[in-house]
């Protein structure tokens, strides 16, 4: 397996230890490919997913954006469909990537979509 990944993996792995959802404050945990950016709010409690978003989504990818503008879009998206859910506060997990580029933009995305973390 590639060190990368592993790396990545170890990280994510202690991100995980210290945050959990719960139904209150569900965990918004981003997902980056090479070309998408997921995001989905999980209840850890029950093991479901509450709402999800990704620059795949039809209004999102129908856009011509750099990807960092997509994720913004991502952010405000999973913001607006946890609002609508009745959530204001969740944990956010960055699934191990470091706090910048596409995974900072859905973090900005979904504080100026009104979540708060």
């Amino acid at each position: 397996m590639d060190t990368k990944v592993i790396r990545r993996q170890k990280i994510r792995y202690r991100i995980r230890k210290k945050v959990a959802g719960t139904t209150v404050k569900p965990r918004l945990a981003i997902f980056r490919s090479n070309a998408d950016i997921y995001a989905q709010l999980i209840d850890d409690q029950t093991g479901t997913t509450i709402a999800s978003a990704s620059s795949r989504d039809k209004d999102i990818a129908a856009q011509k954006a750099p990807k960092v503008e997509k994720s913004k879009l991502v952010g405000a998206a999973i913001a607006r469909k946890a609002t609508e859910l009745g959530v204001k506060e969740v944990l956010f997990d960055r699934g191990g990537y470091l706090y910048h580029g596409r995974v900072k933009a859905v973090a900005d995305g979904a504080r100026e979509g009104g979540l708060q973390f």
